[in-house]
């Protein structure tokens, strides 16, 4: 077989594998959190938004939630305000609540749908504000330092930091019917109308929850959780994750991310998946090929990729 026949064989073997992942994802929900590496390198980000309008055209409905610390940064820098951090999470102060929401609302929202909309989908950019989309409360770090919790025992103010109280699913549900694929910055707002700072990651555990989606994709900058050998775990089911983190095999900055993927969990997603998302059209090899590319969390002790 000459070397052109073997590559249209392996094209054709890899469309027909897709095939019963196109069945089954058909008319539902995927929510895609879309962050690091692949928001920043110009190949990712065109991969990204071919991967997403696909997606639309093959009957999935995907919603975006998308992070932006890099730009963030970048643009605190400019204005010279400082940057702070307290476990991962910027502390934010009013000032720098203005750039944030500046920065993700505007400049990066907008950047994230021209971009889907160059590739053929019909995207349509939303903040926490609008709808009152993402409803929150400050969050309050927990005594031994974390952030999830409600009393000041720690002692430390996150400022406009926010943890999602609701999600107002009417707006994502009338766009997502519509044919339209939303596009979230992860700002929330609360009874008084104070906008907040969500970490991304939280946003799209949320949202996937309160819409009842399918699957939930956390791309990240790394292939997904690695054992104590240093090589992939595809699969892992909820009860494993307590004593993988004892064992400090998940550590450091994966943990929040598993306990993202725990909580869309328990609010009624299938499967959620950490997903390396340097990998150019890492979305579809994951959602549509039988091995996947990173790692999934399930409810239970299933296994498959899909």
């Amino acid at each position: 077989m000459s070397n052109e026949a073997a590559t249209y064989e392996r094209t054709a073997r890899t469309l027909l594998e897709s095939l019963p992942y196109m069945r089954r994802f058909s008319g539902e929900i995927v929510v895609i959190k879309y962050g690091g590496h692949a928001m920043v390198d110009e190949t990712l980000k065109q991969s990204f938004a071919r991967n997403v309008a696909l997606l639309k055209y093959v009957g999935v409905r995907p919603i975006i939630v998308h992070g932006g610390g890099p730009q963030i940064g970048d643009m605190l820098s400019r204005l010279d305000i400082p940057s702070s951090f307290h476990k991962g999470l910027r502390i934010t102060d009013d000032a720098t609540m203005e750039v944030v929401e500046m920065v993700l609302a505007g400049r990066v929202n907008k950047e994230i749908v021209g971009l889907l909309n160059l590739a053929g989908a019909r995207a349509v950019g939303l903040s926490g504000k609008d709808g009152r989309l993402l409803e929150a409360r400050k969050k309050v770090p927990d005594a031994d330092g974390s952030a999830g919790g409600t009393g000041a025992e720690a002692g430390v103010d996150l400022g406009r930091v926010g943890q999602i109280v609701r999600v107002d699913t009417e707006l994502l549900r009338t766009l997502s019917g519509a044919g339209y694929i939303p596009v979230i910055a992860p700002t929330g707002v609360d009874e008084e109308n104070g906008t907040y700072n969500i970490n991304a990651d939280d946003a799209a555990a949320a949202v996937a929850a309160a819409v009842g989606a399918k699957r939930l994709l956390l791309l990240t900058d790394v292939p997904g959780v690695l054992g104590k050998d240093g090589v992939l775990l595809r699969s892992l089911s909820a009860r494993e994750i307590p004593g993988l983190i004892a064992d400090a095999v998940i550590s450091g900055g994966m943990i929040p991310k598993v306990d993202c993927c725990l909580e869309a969990l328990r609010g009624g997603v299938e499967k959620a998946m950490i997903v390396d998302g340097r990998v150019e059209n890492c979305v579809l090899l994951e959602l549509f090929t039988d091995a996947g590319i990173g790692s999934e969390i399930t409810a239970d002790t299933g296994s498959g990729a899909a």
